[in-house]
């Protein structure tokens, strides 16, 4: 798959005619490094995670059979018309590891998500599946625009690369004391869980007994985006320390999602 089979752009509505955004998969290198280091900055720099890889780096052993979703934020010279870019920088990025580029047997074992959760029940479905994860978008771009490009980017991959499930985890911030994260676990019991034989145990499960709920839940943009689409959420949630958030292991079934998002995502070729 190319970088020019995915593309997608959209004019930055801040500034129509001197900036827009743009999604591509990397398509070397120096592209993947730009992904890793906006990874390092929102993982490691605002939410104080601590993050593997080099300095200034957020990689580990998975980045090198990933394929890497980027959107560029990009700055045009109205003179000289949209097309003449005279710079750019990585604002949004979703690296997504598809079935033939995990040879683990299990296959769950090849798996970023199988370190967080026991897969065994999802393993007769991750032949036909995309795990997508390490996501982020720079605080400045979080306004949808760059939200929705990624999307269009995953929708656009499953349906080229003709994968059915996709799958990952899923995170809502502690720093609240956990609340929000209990309440979106009620919610998702209520309205968005998976049928039994799709559970999946957490290694390491965040206790919710007790947490004081806040009225509604906030939930992220990503993985507001899973629900609109029809995902379910495979069972409680994991507690990751190093990041400090609830992890929501979720899957989304293509055959059975929301028709009129994808045509949206899509841009009407599904």
């Amino acid at each position: 798959m190319t970088t020019t089979e995915l593309l997608l752009d959209a004019p930055d509505p801040r500034s129509p005619q001197r900036a827009r955004y743009r999604l591509t998969l990397a398509g070397d290198a120096t592209e993947v490094a730009a992904a890793q280091h906006l990874r390092h900055r929102i993982f490691s720099e605002e939410f104080g995670a601590s993050t593997p890889g080099p300095e200034l780096l957020d990689a580990d052993e998975f980045d090198d059979h990933c394929d890497h979703l980027i959107v560029w934020h990009e700055q045009t010279d109205p003179d000289r018309g949209a097309l003449h870019t005279t710079g750019r920088e990585a604002v949004a990025t979703y690296r997504l590891l598809p079935a033939h580029s995990n040879d683990a047997d299990p296959r769950s074992a090849g798996l970023y998500s199988g370190g967080e959760f026991d897969l065994t029940p999802l393993e007769p479905l991750l032949s036909s599946a995309v795990e997508a994860g390490r996501s982020c978008v720079a605080a400045e771009h979080r306004s949808g625009t760059a939200v929705s490009l990624l999307w269009g980017g995953i929708a656009r991959y499953m349906h080229l690369a003709g994968y059915r499930y996709l799958l990952g985890c899923a995170s809502i911030s502690l720093a609240d004391g956990g609340g929000n994260a209990a309440a979106f676990a009620d919610l998702a019991a209520a309205r968005h869980l998976a049928a039994p034989e799709l559970r999946c145990v957490p290694h390491r499960p965040l206790p919710l007994d007790g947490l004081p709920r806040p009225a509604r839940a906030v939930i992220p943009p990503l993985l507001r985006g899973y629900l609109r689409l029809g995902a379910v959420v495979c069972g409680a949630p994991a507690h990751d320390p190093e990041f400090g958030t609830a992890d929501f292991l979720v899957l989304l079934d293509l055959d059975n999602t929301d028709r009129r998002y994808l045509r949206f995502f899509l841009g009407g070729s599904s």
